[in-house]
């Protein structure tokens, strides 16, 4: 029969002292069978926002790696700041921050802490935007880019194809110094726009800022919009991507790590790009000219690896994606559409082997994305403060990629270093 409070109070004495002896007898067995089935708090696990499993002690040992080398860089003077971010296909797993956003600069970095991405731009812009509107049929990869640019006119530029400038393919120059002919942003482009072809497109693979250039124009034209609209319209905010523009405000300059003492403005920069040519466009272009923070670039990263969808927004579709960032051609580069994936002495470093794919910046930025461990690397710095002679970056990218499959994917890592050649090793979880 069951007892209120009540009548438990109003108990005999005698009785009360058995019950009570009798609850001792069952609870304190209960609580040491409770404590001897008890993780041990060295492996104790915690779930990241995917809802994935992965010892805290794993987390605690990845972020005191990433943190030694991130300090000993910027120690080593090869920036005064950076942001580390490793993650899956809805958040973060480690995040980590070292020194400040300038050098003596009273404002430490942060995951908030915007970047010039440089190169990055042409990723996490231009390429998201092609995705977009070749999945939606009004951009054809395999069409002349006249059938876009018609003004685009020369010598065998009626042979190049969409997609041969997205795989650096289309046989114009790496890079042309026009920004010194300090003409309007319209002249630059005709600059660039007029530009010959150096060989036969398809003979050879030289990454060119020039073909993103165009591609940034192509994009405008199909879409009808200016590319720095369009990406935010389509692709940033529908991701949740608040912080990813161009040219942010001058509100903005405290927390932006600036660049380089610019020999051709005079100046050093914050919050202007750091890329001249793109600066001479307007400071809007399809190679350069993006800013964004960590806690943005974590969202494209897990979109891309969650089926081109995110919080509710959508970037394009699973199997564009896997189209956009496949090898296009193994035996003659690296490169897929937009994107390039691991090779040899590549700052994926050691153990990011394909299918992953990622990108870097000239300013110190790379983002790496390997589908088949769930898996995103995230590094942001300004390693051109005060001057792009600075080059130490690369180690440090490498440092930070094996520190994290060393530490999540152990596994993978113990294959590859028991069989150096291969170069499709199994796919692993943390």
């Amino acid at each position: 029969m069951h007892r209120s409070p009540q009548n438990v109070r109003h108990l005999p004495p005698p009785l009360l002292a058995a019950l009570a002896g009798l609850i001792i007898a069952v609870a304190v067995p209960c609580r040491a069978a409770a404590q001897a089935h008890k993780a041990p708090a060295s492996t104790t696990r915690e779930k990241d926002r995917a809802g994935r499993s992965v010892a805290s002690a794993t987390r605690r040992s990845l972020r005191d790696s990433l943190q030694a080398i991130l300090d000993r860089a910027v120690s080593d003077s090869a920036f005064p700041g950076a942001v580390a971010v490793i993650g899956s296909h809805t958040g973060p797993i480690v995040s980590v921050t070292a020194g400040r956003q300038d050098w003596g600069s009273e404002y430490k970095t942060t995951i908030s802490t915007l970047w010039d991405l440089a190169s990055l731009t042409k990723v996490v812009g231009t390429t998201s935007a092609l995705m977009q509107l070749v999945e939606s049929g009004k951009v054809d990869l395999d069409a002349p880019v006249q059938q876009y640019l018609p003004e685009w006119e020369g010598a065998n530029k009626d042979q190049v194809t969409v997609r041969q400038l997205m795989t650096h393919q289309g046989g114009l120059p790496p890079f042309k110094q026009y920004f010194k002919a300090n003409v309007s942003p319209d002249s630059t482009y005709h600059l660039f726009l007029n530009t010959p072809l150096d060989t036969l497109p398809g003979v050879r693979m030289a990454y060119s800022d020039i073909g993103f250039i165009l591609l940034g124009k192509l994009v405008e034209r199909v879409s009808g919009e200016s590319l720095d609209h369009y990406v935010v319209t389509h692709v940033f905010q529908p991701l949740g991507m608040r912080d990813t523009r161009y040219k942010p405000s001058k509100t903005e300059r405290y927390r932006t790590a600036p660049t380089e003492i610019d020999p051709w403005r005079g100046r050093k920069l914050n919050g202007e790009v750091h890329d001249e040519n793109a600066y001479a466009l307007g400071q809007v272009s399809g190679h350069a000219g993006l800013f964004s923070t960590a806690r943005d670039l974590e969202k494209l990263a897990g979109a891309y690896l969650n089926g081109g969808a995110v919080g509710g927004g959508r970037l394009a579709g699973a199997e564009t994606i896997r189209r956009f960032t496949t090898v296009v051609d193994s035996t003659f580069s690296s490169r897929a559409l937009g994107w390039d994936t691991p090779s040899a002495n590549g700052s994926a470093g050691h153990f990011i082997r394909r299918p992953a794919f990622g990108h870097t910046g000239f300013t110190g930025t790379s983002l790496w994305i390997a589908p088949q461990h769930d898996l995103y690397v995230i590094l942001l710095t300004a390693r051109v403060n005060p001057t792009r002679e600075h080059n130490k970056i690369g180690p440090v990218r490498v440092a930070v990629a094996d520190a994290t499959m060393r530490a999540l994917m152990p596994a993978v890592v113990a294959d590859i270093e028991a069989h150096p050649a291969s170069v499709t090793p199994a796919s692993g979880r943390p």
